[in-house]
């Protein structure tokens, strides 16, 4: 049965004009813009016919040497990880204090739910469980700060909530200080954030629209409870998604009103979809490389080739199941074109082709490995504290924050078999940016390019896990082994 987007119908020609890739002034000119903005100074975003967009050194840059961190356009925590982490939903930054990120967990654990690593949120106790309630974890050894080998720990709820309401200070933990915790501007309990400023950037680029707080700018906060519980169940690119809709929609409207305000005239005095303005907002959308989701997704190693054609509608199917309960969460009339059942494909297989891992470490861990390492005397005595919580924490103690992302800048770095440089997040990095740093020595006019594979495999496995990403690579090393 062939599935059918009444958009994609009515709307061919005005869908084909928004993925019509920018042409190369305009790609040039949104590039310059954003380094000059970002002062990414050293580096040039170049255009040629046989690999789209590459990064390119404008100066010398030594071994190690950070190269230029590029923020994301969106990015989503998972889900899960969102037990074990609590982060500004915006810039990545872990918030409130060692306390409460470590009380937070083990009361969420105390519910029942599960590891983050591996399940979703499951809670099967209730909230006022007694204060004899056991957090009890198996844990193994391993160096450095670590739990009890082989142990069980029970912590009473008590000790658990006197770290999450602040009743109790652990020792040395005014040395790793953490933003206060600010709340959602819309009121859901789901965004939180580490100032005022990240806050009111979040709701003003898109979480107004995808809020299900009470001050929630949706459609419909019921229909869009339904979205989100779909895509923590399906896929969290789903949520990336969402993002990357509700900010061109919020860019329209200001668009909109900023024209309306120049010619002196009411907003809803311009009706229908205005082509022009949707394409200036679309524009940050519009500069990375897309196709299909269901096109471009790599077939699980457990799908059969011959069942591949298959798999690819299952994908196209659930595609358009999350776009049919978002559509019921946020729709805009005069953006209806976002709404399309190609636009939204395109959307996601963006982000399939070009996104970044997100990852920041904990704090957590560092505060750990800082009383692990304290001399002997003072090492025991904050231990009779801390000891109780490492072995309840187990190895997630170490946990860092985990999601995915789309960073522009990134996105036009090239794939080498051979990279002159590496996404890597040093010790200072600590928030949600993209960190690019050089592996070797890179000369004025190099291109810089990244490994977006492991590099040690054969030339066979390399060749076919970039044949995901659309390209046959012809790197130096490629074309060495080449047979």
């Amino acid at each position: 049965m062939e599935l059918i987007c009444p958009i994609d119908q009515r709307c061919s020609h005005e869908i084909a004009a928004l993925l019509r890739p920018p042409s190369p002034p305009i790609v040039q000119e949104y590039f310059d813009q954003l380094i000059s903005k970002r002062k990414c100074q050293g580096i040039k975003v170049k255009q040629n016919g046989d690999f789209g967009k590459g990064v390119f050194a404008e100066t010398d840059f030594e071994e190690e040497q950070l190269i230029f961190k590029d923020e994301m356009l969106v990015g989503v925590q998972h889900p899960s990880n969102k037990i074990d982490c609590l982060v500004c939903s915006y810039c990545f930054k872990f918030i409130g204090s060692i306390e409460k990120q470590i009380g937070r967990k083990l009361y969420l654990k105390t519910l029942g739910i599960g590891n983050s690593s591996h399940n979703g949120c499951q809670s099967n106790s209730s909230d006022d469980e007694e204060d004899d309630h056991y957090v009890q974890n198996h844990h193994s050894s391993k160096n450095g700060a670590s739990s009890s080998s082989g142990s069980t720990i029970p912590l009473p709820m008590m000790a658990v909530e006197s770290l999450t309401n602040g009743e109790l200070a652990l020792p040395y933990s005014n040395k790793f200080p953490l933003p206060s915790v600010v709340s959602c501007l819309g009121g859901c309990e789901e965004a939180f954030y580490c100032s005022k400023s990240c806050a009111e950037a979040d709701w003003e680029s898109s979480h107004c629209l995808l809020c299900t707080g009470e001050k929630s700018e949706s459609c419909s906060r019921k229909a869009l409870l339904k979205f989100i519980q779909h895509a923590n169940e399906t896929n969290d690119i789903f949520l990336l998604a969402a993002k990357a809709i509700s900010f061109t929609i919020l860019r329209y409207r200001k668009l909109k009103a900023s024209l309306m305000s120049e010619q002196e005239k009411p907003a809803s005095s311009l009706l229908g979809t205005d082509l022009p303005l949707l394409l200036e907002a679309w524009k940050p959308i519009s500069i990375g490389h897309k196709r299909r989701w269901w096109d471009c997704i790599a077939l699980p190693y457990d799908i059969d080739a011959s069942d591949e054609a298959t798999f690819r509608r299952e994908i196209q199917e659930l595609a358009f199941t999350s776009l049919q309960l978002l559509k019921e969460a946020v729709f805009d009339k005069e953006c209806e074109l976002l709404f399309s059942l190609e636009i939204y494909g395109y959307i996601i297989g963006m982000f399939e082709l070009n996104n970044l891992d997100l990852v920041v470490a904990s704090p957590v861990e560092d505060y750990f490995l800082y009383i692990d390492d304290l001399p002997y005397p003072e090492k025991k005595e904050a231990e009779k504290i801390t000891r109780p919580y490492l072995d309840a924490l187990g190895e997630d103690y170490s946990n860092c924050c985990q999601g995915t992302a789309f960073f522009p800048l990134q996105s036009c770095v090239n794939h080498s078999c051979c990279p002159n440089a590496k996404a890597f997040k040093r010790e200072e990095d600590r928030d949600g940016q993209a960190t690019i740093i050089a592996l070797r020595p890179i000369c004025n006019g190099e291109e810089v390019t990244i490994s977006y594979i492991d590099e040690d495999l054969s030339f066979e496995e390399r060749q076919a896990l970039l044949a995901d990403y659309g390209f046959r690579c012809r790197c130096p090393r490629c074309l060495d082994e080449e047979p």
